[in-house]
């Protein structure tokens, strides 16, 4: 039997389970990153609402309750937007294997994606809302929504996925090559 064709038999069964538990591993490492990230921007900014410059004119800490989802839209619908990420988590762990192959692109995709898809649920869940802190901007000319940690996890592994997909041998993320 060829490596990997098989979970649970097999050296490609060792292989796939132990990076199975690797991903999860680092997820939840990143996934308590993004909490203490949130933590602190409770802490530091939301009683009375302030914001700290880190970059005066372009880039400031603060705290945002985002009760929607990406760039703010669909707004008072936490427990629609909890139901959302918990099926799509569940769809992205029936299909981790397409979705995100063997490579090591792939493993970081899907540990970023499940890291940054648990931190906002934890937030919907448990505050009712999803704490946002870093704020880009040009002056009072334009302004980026605001967004955190989760959101860049979530950023990064569609990046990614996308270089994943243009390397790959077959042309998709699934690819079986560490080349990506």
């Amino acid at each position: 039997m060829s490596g990997g064709a098989s979970i649970g038999k097999g050296r490609g069964g060792v292989r796939a389970a132990a990076r199975g538990w690797l991903v999860a591993l680092a997820a939840l490492n990143a996934f308590v990153v993004d909490q203490l990230v949130k933590k602190l921007a409770i802490a530091q900014w939301r009683d009375p609402p302030l914001s700290t410059a880190v970059v005066p004119g372009y880039f400031d800490l603060c705290y945002v309750e985002n009760r929607g989802a990406a760039f703010g839209i669909f707004q008072d619908n936490v427990v629609p937007l909890a139901v959302f990420s918990v099926v799509a988590f569940a769809f992205l762990a029936w299909r981790r294997k397409e979705l995100f192959g063997a490579s090591r692109t792939g493993a970081a995709a899907e540990t970023l994606l499940y890291a940054g898809l648990f931190g906002n649920l934890y937030d919907r869940l448990a505050r009712g809302c999803v704490v946002d802190m870093f704020h880009f901007h040009l002056k009072d000319a334009w302004s980026f929504p605001v967004f955190n940690v989760a959101d860049v996890y979530i950023t990064i592994a569609a990046f990614f996925l996308v270089l994943a997909m243009i390397f790959s041998p077959e042309g998709k993320a699934g690819g079986k090559d560490d080349k990506a």
